[in-house]
């Protein structure tokens, strides 16, 4: 069996996943990179990392001895620090989202190609059981064809976008509302093997934060059409008081419903088939899968790190592509590029580009 040499960039996102490859006997964390010195001090003593180890730039760490890089900084280092990466023989597992403009997209599906390197977007909430088991339902036409969908994020976020002590505007305050979109996007398109085509979005207000920048927009609203004739309903916001967070997702077919809880999940959702049922019944929607070990919740989000995790080493070592690999990333990144830039100009409908 081959030992995966792990190199993790950004150690808050890192942590979690450090923590999943780590357990992994597969693989060996190796290195480690963080601009901030104290938190890679922590990092470096919860690995047991050498001093050699650990980076605080980025161009010293990319010249270490990994076979895998875990990008978890924040999004605008994204596109270059995968370029980077496939560019020097490794493979990349980056967080969401993608990039922060169509162009970069580009460049990353471009880089990955030339390299021949792996890449994968670490979409975790593609991961959750109930996902599979939609999914599952879906293939099996229990509730005919997808018509439309729902979907929704809403996370109260607000000191990560201004800091509340010193007034300071963090990164987050560049990041328009619909960017972050796979979290809501992906389960969907996922579960219906589908893409998005033409989007158009709506939300300009910034009457809770009072700031210019598209990072401080209360909320915005999108529709997508998909390749197969879908329509899909995404509303997502960080700055809006609603706590708990939400995720909600919702699918109406030609044959019947289901759909998650308005209370997020997990939680107890309703499933209607039209041909099985009289009536909607209820219907768990889980986000821990109690076939997989105990400690396999210790990435976060239930199980889906782990569940991510298992998936993408699986493709490395069969020599497959990664499920979320360089286009299918981008299908789950640009919509809401281009929905933002849609509420930008008052709601027209625009065509998502396919990267593939």
């Amino acid at each position: 069996m081959r030992t995966w040499r792990i190199g993790l960039v950004g150690v808050g996102r890192g942590s979690g996943y450090g923590s999943v490859f780590a357990r992994d006997p597969r693989c060996t964390v190796t290195a480690c990179c963080d601009a901030d010195e104290q938190a890679l001090a922590r990092f470096q003593s919860e690995l047991g990392l050498a001093d050699g180890d650990c980076f605080t730039s980025y161009d010293d760490f990319i010249g270490a001895d990994v076979d895998i890089v875990f990008i978890g900084t924040p999004i605008p280092y994204h596109a270059e620090q995968t370029i980077k990466a496939v560019e020097s023989g490794k493979h990349v597992l980056c967080e969401v989202t993608a990039a922060s403009t169509i162009e970069d997209c580009a460049r990353i599906v471009a880089a990955v190609r030339r390299s021949g390197m792996a890449y994968m977007l670490a979409e975790n909430c593609c991961y959750w059981p109930f996902v599979r088991q939609w999914r599952e339902m879906v293939q099996a036409g229990r509730l005919g064809e997808i018509i439309y969908a729902e979907c929704e994020y809403v996370h109260d976020i607000r000191p990560l976008i201004v800091d509340p002590v010193t007034g300071t505007k963090r990164w987050r305050a560049h990041r328009a509302p619909l960017h972050y979109c796979s979290h809501s996007l992906g389960p969907i398109l996922d579960i219906t093997a589908d893409r998005i085509v033409r989007a158009c979005g709506v939300g300009t207000s910034s009457k809770l934060l009072g700031i210019p920048e598209a990072g401080g927009i209360d909320f915005q609203v999108a529709l997508f059409e998909t390749e197969k004739g879908a329509v899909i309903k995404l509303l997502r916001s960080s700055c809006v008081p609603r706590h708990p967070a939400l995720h909600f997702y919702s699918l109406q077919g030609t044959g019947g419903f289901v759909e998650s809880s308005k209370r997020g999940v997990p939680g107890e959702g309703l499933l209607y088939v039209e041909k099985e049922m009289e009536t909607a019944q209820s219907l768990p929607v889980d986000i821990v899968d109690q076939s997989l070990p105990a400690h396999a919740g210790e990435g976060g989000h239930g199980t889906a790190e782990y569940a991510l995790v298992r998936a993408f080493l699986s493709a490395l070592e069969s020599g497959q592509k990664p499920p979320l690999d360089e286009v299918r990333a981008m299908d789950l990144t640009v919509p809401g590029l281009v929905a933002h830039q849609s509420a930008m100009e008052h709601g027209r409908w625009l065509d998502v580009p396919y990267l593939g």
